[in-house]
């Protein structure tokens, strides 16, 4: 046991001295794994343990201003990783084919370097999207799915910014900033009020743009595998199979949202954010309003649900949904908002969609 404990300290301080990128050195939370990991956990007790605690008997934080404000920056930040991106790599530099990570002192692959930490960074400030669900008293919107997400999104990325910072996997990171630069304008908008309702006709689409990120970035990726290229395929192969997991999510998400039309819950005229901007539905303990409210949607959704096939379909649905990371259920307007106390002194829960209510 003690030769294997050996070996395995051995490996790892070969690993973290030997193979890393000394350009990354002293750079903020980059010299271990470790503190990274202390603030992905604290993240997790506070979103799933501490947060709904403290709220449990206080009344919901009215936050429209700062979740305007954390979108606009989320926004402009996302805008200026993917204009670095393309001036120093992607638009006159890099090639789509094979791209190799350049380890030297150039000045724009130092700024390639720095793009990589800040995109590593903006997965922290992407924490506030649970932390608003908590405020807000939103806990049914705070999925197992959506909390391994945003856990996991530091803690996988801190590795390629300390080996990999930059190269052919800096694509991904670029074309997901972009995605970030619409989603979070949509949030924007839809957190300004009812009056913007109408400039929201576009969330189809945003599903979209998700399922052909990864359509995208996993043939950029996969090329790897048929050519000579000096990047490692340990990476190649783990954002591979990232890439197929969510487009299989997305794509049923989509499936059943947009084109069997069974999962969306009516937008009502007086609602500033649908809450379902995100994940699509709004999901109590893994089953959709649509199915709670309605006896006949239960009966078919039951019969349809008999077999493996239909069974894994159903998990991929309410996965994919859980998924869709985001924001639904964070804004409401005075109007909504007043609905949801009147309804409470009915004796109905808080955060439960009017189908829900029907059925309880």
């Amino acid at each position: 046991m003690s030769a294997f404990l050996k070996n395995v300290v051995d490996g790892y301080n070969d690993l973290m001295i030997n193979k890393r990128d000394p350009r990354v050195d002293g750079w903020f939370l980059m010299s271990s794994p470790v503190p990274t990991l202390i603030i992905c956990s604290c993240y997790i007790y506070f979103v799933k343990s501490l947060g709904p605690r403290l709220m449990r008997d206080r009344k919901p934080f009215e936050l429209r201003s700062a979740i305007i404000i954390y979108n606009v920056i989320q926004v402009l930040a996302s805008i200026y990783l993917v204009y670095k991106g393309l001036v120093h790599a992607w638009l006159f530099r890099y090639s789509l084919r094979c791209q190799p990570v350049d380890y030297s002192d150039d000045p724009d692959e130092l700024i390639v370097a720095q793009m990589c930490w800040w995109y590593y960074f903006c997965k922290f400030t992407e924490f506030l999207d649970t932390v608003f669900f908590v405020l807000r008293k939103k806990f049914d919107q705070i999925t197992n799915l959506h909390v391994i997400h945003h856990s996991i999104m530091p803690a996988a990325v801190w590795w390629g910014v300390k080996f990999t910072p930059g190269g052919h996997a800096t694509f991904f990171g670029m074309l997901n900033t972009f995605v970030h630069i619409i989603m979070y304008t949509y949030y924007l908008l839809a957190a300004m009020g009812p009056k913007y309702q109408k400039y929201l006709w576009w969330k189809k689409h945003l599903t979209t743009m998700q399922m052909v990120q990864f359509i995208t970035v996993f043939f950029h990726t996969a090329q790897l595998f048929f050519i000579e290229c000096n990047f490692p395929k340990i990476l190649a192969y783990i954002m591979c199979f990232n890439s197929i997991m969510f487009l299989s999510l997305f794509s049923n998400f989509y499936i059943q949202a947009y084109i069997k039309r069974r999962r969306l819950p009516a937008i009502k005229k007086d609602d500033d954010h649908d809450d379902t901007a995100k994940n699509g539905v709004n999901l109590r303990n893994g089953k959709s309003n649509d199915k709670i409210a309605n006896g006949k949607g239960n009966a078919k959704a039951e019969k349809e649900s008999r077999g493996v096939g239909k069974m894994i379909t159903n998990i991929m649905s309410n996965a994919s949904a859980a998924c869709y990371i985001g924001q639904n259920g964070l804004y409401q307007s005075n109007g909504k908002a007043k609905g949801a106390e009147s309804c409470k002194s009915k004796g109905y829960s808080n955060g439960h969609s009017i189908a829900e209510k029907k059925k309880f």
